[in-house]
């Protein structure tokens, strides 16, 4: 049995209704000028990569094709944590309702998203658990197991699970009920250790997001209000979708000694003294699919980074004859070994990707493979026929016209697969350019507060750079009248240098510019 510790508000009756309108569009996909919040539904709904779980509201269920994209996620995240000194661990889904209350700032941030469960068994629990929303209180206890002197330090342990938070407006990936992700806790002796610590797993996030999704992000430090609850302090990467808002696609904090302290994590210093651990916790979830398909996609569909692709290559034999089947089929299965052969990890990587290739020898019309494909983000479409094998020639096409290909080519086989992982990672590389610079070209910078009011006029949203006079009072009034939010003060090189100016709302001094926009 489960109760809500804050009652549930209206909110899912707009999923439902956005859930009845992509029913009844009949595989159509809105585009992005006309309704963008309904080409985003549309597009995961034709790419068949998530679906809302009707039967448990708020949730959702993800998909063979959406999952595999979390597994691409997953691995290369895993191998940087590894790589980082990071052990995986796993630790209960429930949490005693006693441990979350234990740390004050923590059980109030997220009061209103616990779920909590009272019954089993057929009979009331003595104490109730939280299904976890996130794990520091339970990790904490554990750690004041492990930890008892400087020489257990530093403590580095990631999870992958899922949580539960009880989200009153859910769309799927970007924020449901419940989501996967992965979260790490680490304890260390000084407070210097753990800060290293903070933002060098920020780095690791920024990094797995321009290099992996192709998706430029911003790195920077949350405001008070903003941060973490129960965190010193908060920082982020902030990734800018195609209609100007923020996603906040991962984040890192400075715990400092809350948590020690909370549950007794103590250890004995190099000195002999006793003192409590310096932690921090980090995460990102499966909202990062959510912003690699507002980053790339189009009207057609889903657009997907090849290193992120679970399937590369889609290989369409074409024949009218049952004669020339078996030709190009075996043409086709040839082509496909040579191809899953190819690796196109980086220099350097700590594991390889060889493509995977399908063969769609469903007995459709080729019109309606090509459609399929292209709407599942399949970075390259590759046409056979008699013809084709007659001339010892391929027909390619990339899934967008860019610097790795244009309209469709036709190319002698072993040039092809000779040139098949140059040309992968030039689509690659073009995507993230394509995005960083529609992040420089529709970033701004306001002076005025008749400007921003202009800017951020009804649901329209862009990166801004203004000046704030650093007060909770004038954030809240931002946010309350035109749904802007500070997204983050940006760390040296992720912005405008520092420079004194003026407010954009009060007019008081303000020592920089900070990042501001609507955001999901």
């Amino acid at each position: 049995m489960l109760r809500r510790m804050a009652k549930q508000k209206a909110g899912q009756g707009k999923q439902g209704k956005q859930d009845n309108q992509g029913k009844e569009a009949g595989g159509r996909i809105t585009p992005r000028a006309e309704d963008y919040p309904q080409w985003y539904q549309d597009v995961v709904r034709e790419a068949g990569l998530a679906e809302p779980a009707k039967v448990v509201k708020g949730c959702m269920v993800i998909r063979p094709h959406g999952y595999a994209i979390w597994e691409k996620i997953q691995r290369d995240l895993d191998g940087r944590f590894k790589a980082t000194g990071h052990q995986n661990a796993y630790f209960p889904l429930l949490v005693p309702e006693s441990f979350i209350k234990r740390e004050a700032e923590h059980v109030e941030g997220f009061a209103p998203e616990l779920a909590v469960v009272t019954h089993a068994g057929g009979e009331k629990l003595e104490e109730p658990y939280v299904i976890r929303p996130t794990s520091e209180t339970i990790i904490g206890y554990y750690f004041s197991k492990w930890i008892d002197s400087y020489r257990d330090l530093p403590l580095l342990i990631n999870q992958w699970a899922n949580v539960m938070r009880w989200e009153k407006r859910t769309r799927l990936f970007l924020r449901t009920t419940e989501f996967l992700w992965q979260e790490g806790h680490t304890a260390h002796a000084t407070h210097d250790d753990a800060e290293l610590e903070v933002r060098r797993m920020l780095d690791v996030y920024g990094d797995h997001a321009e290099e992996l999704l192709a998706m430029p992000v911003v790195r920077g430090v949350k405001t008070e209000s903003e941060k973490f609850a129960g965190a010193l302090q908060s920082l982020c990467i902030e990734a800018m979708m195609q209609d100007g808002k923020a996603l906040q696609a991962g984040t890192s904090h400075d715990l400092g000694q809350n948590f020690g302290r909370a549950f007794n994590v103590m250890f004995q210093t190099e000195g002999g003294a006793r003192d409590y651990v310096w932690q921090t916790s980090w995460g990102v979830s499966t909202r990062l699919i959510g912003g690699l398909i507002m980053t790339h996609s189009d009207d057609a569909g889903l657009v997907l980074p090849p290193r992120v692709a679970p399937i590369h290559v889609a290989i369409v034999p074409i024949f009218r004859k049952a004669h020339e089947r078996d030709a190009v089929l075996e043409a086709a299965a040839r082509i496909k070994a040579q191809l899953e052969a190819v690796d196109i990890a980086p220099e350097g990587s700590r594991y390889r990707d060889f493509l995977s290739v399908v063969i769609d020898d469903r007995e459709l019309r080729p019109g309606a493979k090509y459609y399929e494909w292209e709407r599942r983000g399949v970075p390259l479409r590759v046409e056979l026929g008699p013809r084709d094998l007659a001339k010892g020639q391929v027909c390619v096409k990339m899934r967008l016209d860019t610097a790795a290909g244009a309209g469709k080519e036709f190319l002698p086989e072993a040039e092809f697969v000779a040139t098949i992982r140059a040309r992968l990672l030039t689509f690659q590389a073009e995507l993230l350019a394509r995005a960083r610079a529609r992040l420089q070209e529709q970033a701004v910078t306001i002076d005025t507060w008749d400007e921003f009011q202009r800017v951020f006029a009804g649901d329209k949203s862009t990166f801004a750079w203004c000046h704030w006079d650093g007060t909770r009072e004038t954030e809240a009034r931002i946010k309350e009248l035109t749904k802007v939010t500070i997204r983050c003060v940006p760390l040296p090189g992720q912005g405008p240098d520092p420079e004194p100016g003026a407010c954009v709302l009060t007019g008081s001094p303000s020592a920089r510019r900070v990042l501001m926009a609507k955001a999901y």
